[in-house]
């Protein structure tokens, strides 16, 4: 009788826990990253209703679709879309010669912002969906063999994940 009643609990048990397992979420696989030229990039700008709208920030490339009202067309920060606007980030600046990824000259002051809305605004709330080219290739698209991401100016391994 003991051994009847073992059986039992063991299979309601395991019926139970089954159960569970399949009421658990997975997080859905995401989309594998690229890399953008500058012309494709400009492709993302906000200007078609439909496409999505990409910007990139110290060569990470986001999806700011989400984010329609401040990057769409016509909206306050439409023109850091479609581009890399690092500097522009770093000297929350809408000039239209900060719309580049040169960092040169910043103030440390400019590249702790920079660091901060990074990680704080784009790496938190929109989803990398690939990096530009410029980081890793030469002019003529060919590999810069000596590109190292970790000789790169304010480069943290954090940021490529």
């Amino acid at each position: 009788m003991a051994t009847t009643r073992i059986c039992v609990l063991l299979i309601a048990l395991s019926t139970s826990l089954a159960e569970e397992d399949v009421k658990l979420k997975y997080k859905a696989p995401t989309k594998p990253v690229r890399l953008f030229t500058e012309e494709e990039l400009r492709r993302y700008d906000g200007s078609q209703e439909g496409q999505p709208i990409y910007m990139a920030v110290k060569g990470v490339v986001f999806d700011v679709t989400k984010g329609k009202e401040f990057y769409g067309k016509d909206a306050p920060y439409n023109a850091l879309v479609g581009k890399d606007s690092t500097r522009a980030v770093a000297k929350m600046s809408l000039d239209p010669a900060d719309l580049t990824s040169d960092t040169t000259g910043l103030t440390e002051t400019q590249l702790k912002s920079l660091d901060s809305v990074f990680e704080g605004t784009y790496k938190s709330k929109y989803p990398i969906v690939g990096y530009t080219a410029s980081r890793i290739l030469n002019e003529d698209g060919s590999p810069n063999k000596d590109f190292r991401p970790e000789d790169q100016p304010h480069f943290q391994i954090k940021d490529e994940f």
